[in-house]
Order: C-alpha cells, then structure tokens, then sequence
C-alpha cells in the first residue's frame, strides 16, 4: 500500500506519513469519515489547504482526512442587507475572495492571498492587514463529534479573538471536536472596501487610515504586499515553502510594551491596559534577521531558515524536515526572550511535536 506523506499535503513541504489518509469531497462524506474514525477509536487530523500546520517527521499514526468540499451559495442578494454567502469548508479561499471582488462584495478583501481552505478560517480567526474573519462571518455549521450532530454557532457564540475562537479552544483527544462543514459571510454590496485599518496597506493606496478604497485596489495592492514578503504561494520561490507566519503577534500588559524602545511597533490589544506588539519586529531586533539559519550554507544549502523576505516565516529551502523548522523556531523564541521577556507562541498548529 502506498503511504501518504504529510510532506505531499502541507505548504512546508514537511512531515512523516499518515496511517491512512481519506479525501472528503461532500458534506456527507465528512461526516462518514468522522464518525467512522471516531468508532474505531482512530486519532483524526482534519486536514484543509495544509497551509497553517506543521506535522511530526514521524507522521500522524491515525486518519488524515483532507477537506476537499467545494462551491457556494447566495442566500440573499440586496442592497440593504448586502449578500449572504455560504461556503463550504474545502472551498479555496482566495478563490472566493477573489470571486467577492470581483461582483463587488466588500470586507474580505484584505485578506487576499491567504493560502488554505474556507473552513479553517474561523478556527484561527484568519486576518491581515488590519482585517479578520470575525468581522463578516454569520455563522458556522459544524458536525459535533461529542453529540453526533450538526450543531450551527452564529458569530457571537463563536467566541472569535485574535486568532482563536470556540473552534480552536474545544478539542476531542488533541484534535477539534467541532468539523466545520460550511461558513456563511454577510458582505456589504459595493465596490468600495472596508475601511482601512493598516498603516502599511493605507500608505500603498494612498489614503488614510481609516478611509475606503476601491476593493480591487485593495486586493492588489495587499497581493503585491505579501508577495514581497514570501506570502503568496509560488512553487518557484522557496521563501514560500512555509506554515506562514510561525509566531503571534503578542499580547502584553501596557507597561511591558512602555519598556521597550520607543520604535517599537505597538497596536491596540483587544483589551483595557493590553497592547499588542509586532513578532517580525521583535524577533529581528533580537538578532534573528531575514534569512537567519542555524547552519552557515542554511539559505543556500537547502535546509531551513527564516524567510529572506520576511522574518515571521520559517522556510523549507529544499531538505529540510519538520525538525529542521522547529531548530530555528526554539532558538528564535529563546533570543526574543532573554532580550525583551516576552515569550512568543506559534500560530500554525503543532501535531506530534512542541515547540
């Protein structure tokens, strides 16, 4: 029997084999491959676009099942009440951005170019650029493992924060209890976007935080952004080969972000006497810039080291394993804490291994 290896399914280009592996391309056949890992008592990993998540070399001994349910549908269509789009959770998602754009539905449009899935959006919260999907998401139907039932949470009972929600928070054995099966967007009709939250996307456009621009500017101009970066997938460029941004940006109290230099980036944090404060700052300030390996030859000889675009990127030049990455991710959360105190956290989801 051929394995299936990780590696094959995930934007790092990392980790081991699956036990076995099922492709699920109907909300039936979801839940039919749930429930009957579930009976035999095998482990599950739910597996969308693989862009947020980094897998033990040693693989994952259960059922990876890879969501691959695709299309969507327009419950309502006016101009009072703007559209209301539901998405299955294997639907691309900058599929539909890019399709939302395109027949001016606005408020998603900061959010082009992430890799992945539309279910997997709510887990995590996705944003950038100012943005998240907490801010258009209706509702979410799920299959409840625990009960064995759809079980449908509207906006409000999702708990979202900064990225983390119910979803992310409520697991069975290590791995969600809640299988998203659909997500349903309200979107404001227009050609113009949502306001424009983030000074670095405000300035490409050329209007001030806070104003509206039109939504396909919007869209280009934060493709262009991240491409920069390594952000935007490129089979060719191996500073894409990456979980995305490895590190949150973190929380802290008001007056640890008051003792650091008076540079460093700060933004509200959510909360009374909370500011959140930038990773990629952090960690170059630390010593770690962009294309920082543990090896001398690590950019060039085809192992791992930080994006030479972006330092939230930990990238696979070529050979490396899942190992490889977390060498450099412990030795960066270790510099960033012995020269600030403060101590980041992944973002992509860790399976069979820690940080």
């Amino acid at each position: 029997m051929t394995q299936t290896l990780l590696s094959a399914l995930t934007t790092a280009a990392v980790g081991g084999p699956a036990g076995s592996f099922i492709e699920a391309r109907t909300e039936a056949e979801i839940i039919d491959a749930v429930r009957s890992a579930d009976a035999a008592g095998t482990p599950l990993l739910i597996l969308g676009g693989g862009s947020n998540l980094l897998v033990s070399d040693d693989g994952f001994p259960g059922t990876v099942l890879k969501i691959a349910s695709e299309g969507f549908t327009v419950n309502a269509e006016d101009s009072c009440g703007g559209v209301a789009v539901v998405v299955q959770a294997g639907h691309n998602w900058d599929a539909l951005v890019e399709h939302a754009v395109r027949h001016a539905w606005s408020g998603i449009e900061a959010l082009s170019g992430i890799p992945g899935a539309t279910g997997a959006t709510p887990v995590q919260n996705v944003g950038a650029y100012g943005s998240d999907v907490s801010q258009t998401i209706a509702a979410v139907r799920t299959w409840d493992r625990h009960h064995n039932t759809v079980q449908t949470f509207t906006n409000s009972e999702l708990k979202f924060g900064y990225r983390d929600s119910l979803l992310k928070q409520t697991t069975v054995d290590g791995s969600p209890r809640y299988v998203v099966l659909t997500v349903e967007f309200q979107l404001p009709l227009g050609r113009m976007s949502a306001p424009i939250r983030y000074a670095e996307l405000a300035r490409a456009l050329g209007v001030e935080a806070g104003q509206r621009a039109y939504s396909n500017d919007v869209r280009r101009e934060v493709l262009r952004l991240r491409a920069s970066k390594g952000m935007v997938w490129d089979a060719e460029d191996r500073d894409t080969y990456s979980t995305g941004s490895f590190f949150t940006n973190p929380i802290v109290p008001s007056e640890v972000a008051a003792g650091l230099p008076e540079d460093a980036p700060r933004y509200p944090g959510g909360a009374d006497g909370m500011t959140k404060l930038s990773a990629a700052w952090l960690i170059d300030q630390a010593g770690y810039g962009k294309g920082f390996g543990l090896d001398p030859g690590s950019v060039s000889g085809g192992r791992a080291s930080l994006s030479t675009k972006h330092t939230l990127a930990i990238t696979n030049r070529g050979n490396a394993s899942t190992a490889d990455l977390l060498a450099i991710a412990r030795e960066v959360r270790r510099g960033v804490a012995e020269r600030f105190g403060i101590e980041l956290h992944p973002e992509p989801l860790l399976i069979g291994v820690e940080l």
